[in-house]
């Protein structure tokens, strides 16, 4: 069963994403009609609708296989050079790895436009971390030539990747997708019409508000939990604040307790002097009246 649900995950994962789930459905109720169907078409119904950015993935592994296998290629020789360069190297081949990634990312933009798919900034930017993560994780690599990927993927290198649950089989690592080329321009018999100059910038421009909405939406967020940082820190603040306040009102009370404790102190040791002094001299008068009445017996 392996081989087939493989077989038409991949036929599933190369249609245009709105296309994905009732030709699911479809395929599975196909099976489950058919003798023996019924386990394979449960696990083509659990095959999971991928992401935007994961279907623009899957969309250039299939049309564009060689500029994906050139990402992989250059990854793979990068891992293999780190160990012997030095810092400035390093940065260098970083650069050039950001500038392979996103030519490939705006090439996939391309090609989702072309199937009437609009991508916007969070959406590519989604679309270039899963190429660098194929650049620098071989596990993602994988997930991303198998062109079955569900979700975005990111990756640092240093930190494993929990690429299992990010493509839609755990069989699809290893598997390749298979490769199909863009539908063919019409024949000159339909007569298609260039798209209007003005109606293309309008496409761009309409496709720049939805990007610019979406960052404002992000930075509306971003302000929100900002704001209620700040608001959190001020009351704590304010509560710290009356706390040392406190403090200081009974470390005076208590410095003004031990300076009359200090005056008290004095007079209690004077007052014992006095005592001392007059203990003395009533033993020594007595010693005295002692002493005459011994001469007296």
């Amino acid at each position: 069963m392996s081989d087939q649900l493989l077989a038409i995950a991949d036929e599933l994962y190369g249609l245009p994403q709105d296309e994905f789930t009732p030709a699911r459905d479809a395929k599975a109720k196909e099976l489950k009609a058919g003798p023996d169907g019924k386990e394979l078409a449960a696990a083509v119904k659990k095959l999971r609708k991928p992401s935007v950015a994961a279907w623009v993935v899957n969309l250039l592994v299939r049309r564009e296989t060689e500029h994906v296998e050139q990402v992989v290629a250059v990854g793979t020789a990068l891992r293999e050079a780190q160990a012997g360069m030095d810092g400035a190297e390093l940065r260098a081949l970083t650069t050039q790895r950001r500038k392979l990634t996103a030519a490939v990312t705006q090439q996939a933009r391309s090609q989702a436009l072309d199937e009437g798919v609009k991508v916007t900034q969070s959406v590519a930017d989604q679309v270039e971390a899963t190429l660098t993560a194929a650049m620098l994780d071989p596990e993602c690599a994988k997930a991303v030539r198998s062109g079955m990927v569900v979700a975005a993927l990111s990756a640092t290198g240093v930190d494993a990747v929990d690429v299992a649950a990010a493509v839609a089989l755990p069989d699809a690592l290893g598997f390749a997708a298979t490769p199909v080329s863009a539908d063919p321009a019409p024949p000159p018999e339909l007569h298609v019409v260039p798209a209007d100059e003005n109606a293309r910038k309008r496409e761009e421009a309409e496709t720049a508000l939805a990007a610019a909405q979406e960052t404002v939406d992000e930075t509306a967020s971003a302000l929100t939990e900002a704001t209620r940082a700040v608001e959190d820190l001020q009351a704590r603040s304010l509560q710290l604040q009356s706390e040392i306040d406190e403090l200081k009102r009974k470390v005076s009370e208590l410095e003004s307790s031990a300076e009359e404790t200090d005056v008290e102190l004095e007079e209690a040791e004077e007052a014992q002097g006095d005592a001392r002094a007059a203990h003395a001299e009533a033993v020594k008068t007595r010693d005295a009246a002692q002493r005459a009445v011994d001469r007296m017996g």
